[in-house]
């Protein structure tokens, strides 16, 4: 029942979560993935380090296939996604930990700054959307 209550709980937040808070989701499931499959490669579970690995390269996956291409820093991203996902299977075919250590830093460093850009995003979309509010009040007034 709990298994139950908390897939609900999950599929409730993915699905009222805005684009921005959907990004963070993915870093943060990025983030523990690179950090299981360090720890699993350092344990000498290979396997378990396997799983790991491609579900980080899944994720990455993901923010390419869904990146606004339109975007003048699409390019650079894509370009630092792929060789995230270079690095992965580099790390997975040798079982290093050291390429997997470089893409949690760079994954860290990335979800921080999405976190400061939705941040002023929302500031910036705050402030606009109160002198609307004020446009509209004085014109009725």
């Amino acid at each position: 029942m709990q298994l139950q209550q908390r897939n609900k709980y999950l599929q409730n937040t993915v699905q009222t979560a805005t684009p921005g808070q959907l990004l963070i989701m993915l870093y943060d499931g990025a983030i523990r993935f690179c950090r299981q499959g360090i720890e699993a490669i350092r344990e000498q579970r290979y396997s378990d380090a396997n799983t790991s690995l491609l579900r980080v390269q899944d994720i990455v996956s993901e923010f390419v296939i869904t990146i606004d291409r339109s975007n003048p820093i699409s390019e650079n991203l894509l370009h630092l996604y792929e060789y995230f996902n270079m690095r992965l299977i580099e790390a997975n075919m040798k079982k290093d930990v050291e390429p997997v250590e470089e893409v949690l830093s760079h994954l860290i460093d990335l979800k921080e700054t999405w976190i400061q850009a939705a941040k002023q995003y929302n500031q910036l979309a705050a402030q606009t959307s109160g002198n609307t509010f004020k446009q509209t009040q004085s014109t009725v007034i």
